[in-house]
């Protein structure tokens, strides 16, 4: 079985004309933030249907530098490259989180941060108060002593469930697991849509090539709309294809990154990739008619983030020891014992169900340029009311991954 390795990912772009430096540094910033994200998640290889999102994987991080002190605090900061703490940065942080989660007709795109907290900790006022304010993050109280009857468990975060490379029971053990356990953060991003226009519903098997040069069948998904699409050159040459699709209502619209050589990796355009390319690529693309073949997918993930950010020195905050978060309680031995990510998306013809597949499609002839994503491709999801742009990446795929 070939892996998908798909990162999701919630980035906002540059705001258009008006917007001061500080928040074109930041929107850059963060994005090559979560892409330097991806990278860290790829390298520890061995991950398949991976999904992730750098938004859902910040604001825990966000949320801890309310109570961080001292060194931890530091740490935070230096692996983030900005603070909350910066009245300007809170500011523009919280109106970007302002429309999540957003509910419109036919699409849905929720994000969440949990905090739980071991019953009968004290917390500070003021960290409470904070955290209720922070991107529909929560409090929610859990009894790690008796690990199964928390509602941490209770919503699917058990021990035995995989997270990355390794069981989150296996680092919830070597932890201390439950009699250690002070404070656990779990974000949640979900994003699922129809189409503004819909796919056909002649949905056939057609060959993807993998990454590795098998070639499966996969179901591909077609239409022919006007869209979106632009022909780019990355810094070290390679071409590349990006083709816009809109969702319905506006709630967001899909960017998908071909390589125009069949024969190039993707692996040779990721290191390439940077938030300021990004952004010229995408405030490049003219309206052109297009036949589009899109392979459909579903898939959700939930990884260990405890090992990224230990490789980005984030270190004493899970050490509890060292852990300074005096600004969460008041008290010293304060310190997370885990922190757990969750993503999932969705692309199907309607957002719901496929249908009976035909071959007739492949023997159309016409003069109107396909764009045909049967190979690695890149793809982001961007929320065009407040400029967020959501990025994922495939590099493989295989048929679980593919319904």
């Amino acid at each position: 079985m070939q892996s998908l390795l798909l990162a999701l990912l919630l980035l906002p772009v540059c705001s258009p004309g008006g917007a001061s430096n500080l928040h074109e540094d930041l929107t850059l910033l963060r994005t090559d933030l979560a892409l330097r994200l991806y990278r860290s998640v790829a390298a520890a290889g061995n991950q398949t249907n991976l999904v992730l999102s750098p938004a859902g994987a910040f604001i825990p991080l966000e949320l801890l530098q309310f109570g961080a002190r001292g060194n931890t605090g530091r740490q935070l900061a230096q692996a983030l490259g900005y603070t909350v703490h910066d009245p300007k940065v809170r500011e523009w942080l919280q109106t970007v989180y302002a429309v999540l989660p957003s509910t419109n007709p036919g699409a849905k795109l929720e994000l969440a941060c949990t905090l739980y907290v071991q019953t009968g900790t004290p917390l500070a006022p003021c960290f409470v108060e904070q955290v209720s304010r922070w991107a529909n993050s929560s409090l929610e109280l859990a009894n790690f002593r008796e690990p199964n009857s928390t509602a941490m468990l209770a919503n699917g975060w058990g021990p035995r469930q995989t997270a990355g490379d390794e069981p989150v029971g296996s680092a919830w053990e070597r932890g201390g697991g439950a009699e250690s356990a002070q404070l656990v953060l779990v974000s949640t991003v979900s994003f699922q849509s129809a189409w503004r226009h819909q796919f056909s519903s002649d949905t056939q098997l057609l060959p993807f090539t993998c990454a590795q040069g098998l070639t499966l069948e996969v179901p591909m998904m077609y239409q022919m709309a006007e869209v979106n699409f632009g022909q780019f050159q990355d810094p070290a040459g390679h071409q590349v294809g990006v083709l816009e699709l809109p969702y319905l209502g506006n709630v967001a619209s899909l960017l998908l990154v071909l390589p125009r050589d069949r024969d190039t990796p993707l692996s040779h355009i990721e290191p390439h990739l940077t938030a300021s390319l990004l952004h010229a690529w995408t405030a490049s693309l003219k309206r052109a008619r297009m036949e589009v073949f899109l392979p459909r997918f579903r898939i959700q993930n939930h990884f260990d983030l405890k090992n990224i950010l230990y490789s980005w020195g984030v270190i004493d905050l899970f050490d509890p020891l060292r852990a300074n978060l005096k600004g969460i309680s008041g008290q010293d031995g304060f310190y997370v014992s885990e922190a757990i990510h969750k993503a999932k998306i969705e692309v199907s013809e309607e957002g719901t169900k496929a249908s009976a597949a035909t071959a007739l499609l492949l023997l159309k002839r016409s003069r109107i340029p396909i764009f045909k994503a049967d190979r690695p491709f890149i793809f982001f999801l961007r929320e065009p009311n407040t400029g967020i742009r959501e990025p994922s990446l495939r590099k493989d795929t295989g048929q679980k991954q593919l319904r």
